[in-house]
């Protein structure tokens, strides 16, 4: 069964603190990759290729291991290209409320801003950062698509500071202080949803990209589940509305 996801009453730019945006630039063609390591207990695993060619970017993503549901339905994982900062994943010290889990703002002196959003379909600016309709679903998905580059992504990459960060974490993992603290970016729903798992460093170097021409969308193995956040006065957080979309979710060994 088709279904859409989607954030209601939560505000498009609810990572508006930490989201950059910019017109479209040209770009020397160059190849960047990272493998991104776990943060804040996440037992997910991840890749990610982006060649450059003139003002359009390639970009593989593959991820793996992450938690599989939340509330009965596919877990929606956003992930984004961070840049303006030091250009580094954080450390147990980013840590700053002592809750044992680095959110998405205590990382941000690391990562810095949203620059673009990785989603499988679509809108990749920075105010698209939390929409779930594009977002990765479930435990292991690939996104495969090509975009147009903007100007604040370029200066990232060129000057070494673009780093790739997928959220969503398991609330089980996390210290008891973490799985009862509410998230930094949307209060009505838990920390666990919103915080940073997988982390990267975008680094130039050879590499090679899939044949054929770019999907624009999550390449998968079985079914088209996905779940829906809804976040309204009774705070309700899942719903499942049906709708098309481009995401094939590839399930991942549990």
């Amino acid at each position: 069964m088709n279904k859409t996801l989607r954030f209601m009453a939560v505000p498009t730019l609810a990572l508006a603190g930490l989201a950059l945006s910019g017109s479209p630039a040209m770009a020397a063609d160059q190849s960047y990759q990272s493998t991104l390591k776990q943060l804040n207990g996440s037992a997910g695993s991840g890749t990610i290729q982006v060649h450059v060619t003139g003002n359009q970017a390639h970009v593989v993503l593959n991820v793996s291991g992450m938690p599989a549901t939340f509330m009965d339905a596919p877990y929606p994982h956003v992930q984004h290209i961070h840049g303006g900062a030091q250009g580094v994943c954080p450390d147990p010290s980013a840590d700053k409320d002592g809750d044992q889990v680095i959110s998405t703002t205590e990382g941000a002196p690391s990562y810095g801003g949203i620059v673009t959003t990785l989603s499988t379909s679509g809108d990749t600016s920075p105010a698209a950062g939390l929409d779930l309709k594009v977002a990765g679903q479930g435990a292991a998905y690939t996104v495969d698509r090509t975009f147009e580059l903007n100007a604040e992504t370029k200066a990232a990459l060129e000057a070494g500071t673009a780093v790739v960060v997928v959220h969503g974490l398991d609330p089980a993992t996390l210290s008891p202080a973490g799985a009862a603290a509410k998230s930094d970016l949307v209060p009505e729903l838990p920390l666990a949803a919103t915080s940073p798992a997988l982390c990267g460093t975008l680094t130039a170097g050879q590499m090679q990209m899939p044949a054929g021409g770019a999907d624009t969308g999550i390449a998968t193995e079985t079914g088209t589940d996905t779940g829906a956040f809804v976040v309204g006065t009774g705070l309700a957080l899942v719903a499942l509305a049906g709708g098309s979309y481009v995401v094939r979710r590839r399930t991942a060994a549990a």
